[in-house]
């Protein structure tokens, strides 16, 4: 059996041998399919194979290059990387296994630079997951951009171009601007950026300070989508859905709630935050936050098109996990790093099922949906398990997580982030249940062009149940993710 430090670096190996071997069989397309199989399958067995390891106490650890005193390349395996770990090797291989009904039912080109890409994305993702310190991730955090940019863009027409310009320049400009004087600053103050428990800013900086350099994190981390820097997201979604799957709920945007609550519990302290002035140095990322989720839930409650009103809530749901982090108390902390799995696990299941629709019935705006549940039982079954979850409601895994969240916010007594929490539900009500109603409860109202049409291809069906049956799952056995995430609360 391996070492854990060894099974670490096979886990960051995997997909990129996966990328190279995808890459070569290219002109065999059940080949590279099998290819991309197999790879998701090994990473997922890396990632499980550390999970007891993590669970039991162990940290593996392995540094690769140091640069600079304080400022190295280095891996360092901790409860939350562990769960980011296992939701990006799970998640990938529902969402490879709904790729090859979606590529080949809608003859998509370039399939195996899709399949490549979509490797290294991954690989970048276990780089963020493992990052021992801030400067190692923020290495893979641009390369995670870098890498999925060939994506956003794969239809190469001119609205995928300017959509992938925008996903580009805003990623790209933010951690550059803003988190790069912000990595530099740290190391400067610190003489480090590692990880450590408590964080390793107490005491050398006073309130003013903190607030302004958690300012340039928390929005140098632009793919948590904190308005206003948040327009990549739905500008995104000109991509393929497999890669919209991607952006909203495997790799980027869990790599950016991922960043905020490891920078603040490992990087600031969650106790030198709460203890910096009246308030706290973080008072005002809550107000940023909650604005963001209850705007980004309006915009979604007027939105027809169905992917920009799933892009919306996204960024929604980001932003409770943001808030909740920045409310430092134990319940909201635990509840913020829980709802990472639960958004996963639900907004993969919504994207999943709006890539089915399409692909089936060829629809895209929620107007047009009237009746399509008596047609595509499964796919709006699966939808509305999803909706369940995304508006926290039982039995889905997203009410666990939204407890935890709106008990923290009442614990710490800030009753703007309840009262945020409480009117986002009823918008996120809004804006999903009418869909779920047209779906199952109106009539169709099929033109004479509507193509007679049923279920999508059986592997995106195959995959969309899988999630969606785990939205459940997670519900009444939620006991793997609360505990790394309370570990990552009180190692």
């Amino acid at each position: 059996m391996l070492a854990p430090d060894t099974t670490l670096l096979l886990a960051l190996a995997v997909p990129l041998a996966g990328a190279a071997l995808i890459a070569l069989a290219g002109r065999a397309p059940d080949l590279r399919e099998a290819i991309t199989g197999v790879t998701t399958l090994a990473l997922l067995g890396s990632v499980l194979t550390l999970l007891p390891v993590v669970s039991g106490g162990a940290r593996p650890a392995v540094t690769l290059l140091t640069l600079l005193p304080g400022l190295q390349v280095a891996f360092k395996l901790e409860p939350l990387g562990m769960l980011f770990a296992l939701i990006a090797s799970g998640l990938w291989v529902v969402n490879s296994l709904y790729s090859v009904g979606y590529m080949r039912g809608n003859n998509e080109a370039h399939q195996t630079r899709f399949y490549a890409c979509f490797a290294l994305s991954l690989a970048a993702t276990m780089g963020i997951a493992f990052a021992g310190n801030l400067f190692t991730l923020y290495i893979f955090y641009e390369l995670l951009t870098l890498v999925t940019y060939p994506l956003v863009i794969h239809h190469g027409t001119g609205p995928a171009r300017r959509g992938g310009n925008v996903y580009l320049g805003l990623l790209m400009g933010t951690s550059i601007v803003f988190l790069l004087p912000a990595l530099v600053f740290i190391w400067h103050v610190a003489g480090t950026t590692d990880f450590t428990v408590g964080g390793i800013l107490a005491g050398k900086l006073g309130h003013a300070e903190l607030a302004g350099l958690l300012a340039l994190c928390m929005f140098g981390i632009g793919k948590a989508a904190l308005m206003p820097f948040h327009r990549w997201l739905p500008a995104a979604m000109v991509a393929p859905t497999p890669v919209s799957a991607l952006l909203h709920a495997v790799a980027v945007v869990k790599a950016g709630v991922f960043s905020v609550v490891k920078v603040i519990v490992y990087i600031f302290g969650v106790d030198n935050l709460a203890a910096s002035g009246i308030g706290g140095a973080a008072d005002w990322l809550v107000v940023v936050a909650g604005f963001t989720i209850v705007a980004a839930s309006v915009v979604a409650l007027y939105s027809d098109n169905l992917k920009r009103r799933l892009a919306y809530s996204t960024v929604s749901q980001l932003a409770y996990i943001v808030m909740t982090t920045a409310l430092l108390v134990p319940l909201s902390l635990i509840g913020a790093v829980l709802h990472i799995a639960a958004h996963a696990v639900g907004k993969i299941t919504l994207f999943f099922a709006a890539g089915a629709i399409y692909t089936a019935a060829h629809k895209t705006e929620v107007s047009e949906l009237d009746g399509i549940g008596r047609r595509m039982p499964w796919t709006m079954g699966a939808f509305a398990i999803a909706t369940l979850s995304m508006i926290g409601l039982p039995p889905a895994v997203g009410f666990v997580s939204k407890w935890y969240m709106l008990s923290g916010a009442m614990a710490a007594q800030h009753w703007l982030a309840v009262a945020v929490i409480v009117v986002s539900t009823l918008l996120n009500a809004g804006y999903f249940l009418p869909i779920v109603y047209r779906a199952f409860f109106v009539a169709p109202r099929d033109a004479p062009h509507d193509p007679a049409h049923g279920e999508a291809p059986l592997p995106m069906v195959l995959a969309l149940g899988a999630t969606s049956a785990a939205t459940v799952l997670l519900f009444f056995l939620p006991d793997v993710p609360l505990a790394l995430a309370r570990q990552t609360i009180a190692p």
